[in-house]
């Protein structure tokens, strides 16, 4: 029984909190790469796609401060700042005994990764619906207990998305997609309080686990699968920020490549 919830445990853990933290440091690396290489142009390039990307990063960490019970004390959407850089920021407290506070600072510092993935998801629904239903399908058909049944389903999801490449409404999508990954990375500032609430996110993971183990492996298995479903539409689309990153990354290269010229 021991083992059977220690790998439960370790495998929600990976496809949340491990996906989370690989995905947001793969993406800011990414964006990183897009600014560096317009050199001295890549403030301003930073700025003008701030206009839309910043508001919504700031806006998941004060959606994720009220869902947790944060207080809020000043919130910046967007602004720019010349002295410090800074484009926006969002300052809240809470009750350090508080365990669903704690729990809380793991997702306020991680929510811009993950709102602007599901942020994403929505977009796709508005404007194609009929590819977005039909990419889930794909990805809800996919054995999330096998790695490579995840690959399979990934995969045949992302062949839908870009077989709408045809279609305007696509571009539109991916337009916006594109100035919101490039504005999902994680400050310092982020990810330390994220790491503030990892040990109380686990904890709970952990204590939900055993109590469910106790009851009976078959409801401990159920819930497993239900929760690496849900986990994996989540990362689908941290997958597919991540590919739209990448295509960022290439565009600045090429002008890094002509400018040289």
């Amino acid at each position: 029984m021991a083992s059977d919830i220690f790998r439960c445990f370790l495998l929600q853990a990976v496809f949340t909190v491990g996906s989370i933290f690989l995905f947001g440091f793969l993406i800011g690396w990414c964006n990183r790469r897009f600014y560096a290489n317009f050199g001295r142009y890549g403030r301003t390039v930073c700025i003008l796609t701030g206009i839309v990307g910043t508001p919504v990063h700031e806006g998941a960490h004060a959606l994720a401060c009220l869902l947790f019970g944060h207080r809020i004390q000043e919130i910046r959407l967007f602004s720019v700042n010349p002295e410090d850089g800074v484009l926006g920021y969002v300052r809240h407290s809470c009750n350090p005994r508080n365990f669903y506070h704690r729990i809380g600072n793991f997702f306020i510092g991680t929510a811009p990764v993950v709102v602007i993935s599901l942020l994403f998801a929505l977009i796709a629904y508005l404007l194609l619906p009929e590819m977005f239903l039909k990419a889930m399908q794909e990805v809800s058909e996919a054995d999330f207990g096998k790695f490579g049944g995840v690959l399979v389903g990934f995969r045949k999801g992302l062949a839908v998305i870009f077989s709408y490449a045809d279609r305007p409404a696509w571009w539109g999508f991916l337009f916006l997609g594109v100035l919101f990954c490039l504005h999902m990375s994680l400050s310092k500032a982020d990810v330390k309080g994220a790491l503030d609430g990892l040990f109380f996110l686990l904890l709970l993971y952990a204590l939900t686990d055993i109590v469910l183990g106790l009851l009976g492996n078959g409801i401990l298995f159920s819930f497993t699968r239900g929760f690496l479903s849900a986990a994996g539409f989540m990362n689908y689309f941290l997958l597919l920020s991540l590919l739209l990153s990448a295509a960022a990354v290439a565009v600045s290269w090429l002008f890094r490549a002509l400018k040289r010229r």
